[in-house]
């Protein structure tokens, strides 16, 4: 599932190749993903025109969490990716493959979205854009705070979670405090801040949140610098994959030696999910 680095990398691409460009009409080959996809959406986006007005121009692209938000002038285009999906910037004449959804044409380039899992979204809020979108929409607004932010800190962490019971790689992968930490840059920013997962996290002290905002902060900054983690479906906008899986740590390397201290790293699950972390490392 791509995670918080790989989104943003989708963002920073579209961001380059499409912003300033009008969109010229959106192909709609499915009508259901994790939710139904507007079928009114080419003239949701472009409008009604003055005569002599150019409509349909793509004025932003933002990431919250893991939303993409394409801002026009008539409101925001919600993308979210799901499990499986891919957006890919391609010629406008290039033949469609099974589960490519939704084009978005800009002229000769596509915008195509690709979900054989369907588990993604492609949304539309009419009239909204930017931080006010961001405040009023369900999907958005009870959402925690970007780790790269100055809210997210050690002060925040630690007062969010006395008395909490809960696993703190669970209530990282919650999004309700901090956003974009999925399932490999928490076992990996855990590892870095030397906290085992399984820690209740209302029994972690505040130094130790301050040492794990830094090490989440790194890790993603890693991570995005690479271009991601390319495990199963995750490819750039410009179909390059990512590579941060080969500088883990600790994530898919059960029973290889530590790159610390070469204890065997060991594998449990929790939720369903499975978790990496070194037991000397990783103490408590």
């Amino acid at each position: 599932m791509p995670e918080l680095p790989e989104v943003e990398i989708v963002c920073r691409g579209l961001e380059a190749a499409f912003v300033g460009h009008r969109l010229t009409g959106v192909i709609r080959r499915f009508s259901q993903l994790r939710w139904p996809i507007p079928d009114d959406l080419e003239s949701a986006i472009i409008g009604s025109p003055s005569p002599g007005e150019v409509a349909g121009i793509l004025r932003s692209v933002q990431r919250r969490s893991k939303y993409l938000l394409l801002g026009f002038d008539t409101g925001t285009l919600l993308i979210h990716l799901g499990m499986s999906g891919t957006l890919r910037r391609l010629p406008a004449d290039t033949t469609p493959r099974a589960h490519d959804h939704v084009d978005f044409v800009f002229g000769d380039q596509v915008l195509r979205f690709n979900d054989p899992r369907r588990f993604g979204a492609v949304l539309w809020c009419a009239g909204g854009a930017g931080a006010a979108v961001q405040d009023s929409h369900a999907l958005l607004r009870r959402l925690g705070v970007e780790p790269f932010s100055d809210a997210f800190t050690g002060r925040l962490m630690y007062e969010a979670t006395r008395r909490r019971k809960l696993a703190i790689k669970q209530v990282l992968l919650s999004g309700a405090i901090v956003v974009g930490v999925g399932n490999i840059y928490a076992s990996e920013s855990l590892f870095r801040a030397g906290i085992r997962p399984t820690t209740a996290a209302g029994r972690i002290s505040r130094p130790r949140y301050e040492r794990l905002v830094v090490a989440i902060r790194q890790t993603l900054t890693e991570a995005i610098a690479a271009g991601g983690s390319s495990l199963r479906d995750f490819v750039a906008s410009t179909g390059e994959s990512g590579y941060f899986q080969l500088r883990c740590f600790v994530y898919g390397r059960e029973g290889e030696p530590c790159r610390v201290c070469a204890t065997p790293v060991r594998a449990i699950r929790q939720q369903q999910r499975a978790t990496f972390y070194c037991p000397s490392c990783q103490r408590a």
